[in-house]
């Protein structure tokens, strides 16, 4: 039961993050009130997953703290960060440009 436990709450904490990074959530081009419903819709799940794992840390158990930032962690990598997504020329990187001295 330990190990389902801790299944879940991993897959539950991705589920989470692919949902925080969805167009769904980050608005479309759609302005109807569908999409205003259906951005609703997701942004309530993704909260009440977020809850679910936070109170499932809050067991104190530093197992299930271990997996629940490891599915975090694995969900951003997979939805979130840029290591996974083609670079398209008209998006701006977040870096500084370097100025070429060491100072």
């Amino acid at each position: 039961m330990y190990a389902l436990c801790l299944i879940v709450v991993f897959f539950l904490a991705v589920i989470a993050e692919w949902l925080a990074h969805s167009r769904i959530l980050r608005g479309g081009d759609a302005t109807s009130r569908v999409a205003g419903i259906a951005q609703t819709g997701v942004y309530t799940l993704k909260t009440g997953l977020s809850y679910i794992v936070m109170l499932a840390v809050m067991s104190f158990n530093g197992g299930v703290f271990i997996v629940a930032i490891a599915g975090y962690a694995v969900g951003f990598l997979l939805f979130g960060s840029t290591a996974f997504k083609k670079p398209s020329h008209d998006q701006k990187t977040t870096l500084p440009p370097s100025s070429g001295c060491v100072c």
